[in-house]
């Protein structure tokens, strides 16, 4: 069951993306090319909506909160990759 929320939990954000992508505009003029969606798409999806959420909500001003977010997001994308288990 523990692996179910784990996969579940790394999935949520690449189906909120695949979904605003195909039904909002929201990541249109975002970027200049379209391997930058796509790489953030494969390994930092919660970074990528949250830059998204930074130029749609905010327009693109880059405060205290907002850093402290990206910082917190980055932290979640790398986690599942540097988390070893002990035993």
């Amino acid at each position: 069951m523990p692996c179910l929320f784990a996969v579940i939990a790394l999935l949520a954000p690449r189906v909120l993306t695949v979904v605003l992508w195909l039904f909002t505009d929201w990541f249109a003029g975002l970027f200049s090319s379209l391997l930058w969606p796509i790489l953030g798409f494969i390994f930092a999806p919660t970074t990528l909506l949250w830059y998204s959420v930074v130029h749609n909500v905010y327009g693109g001003e880059w405060g205290t909160l907002q850093i402290v977010v990206m910082v917190i997001a980055v932290l979640i994308d790398l986690s599942p990759a540097s988390g070893k288990r002990k035993g």
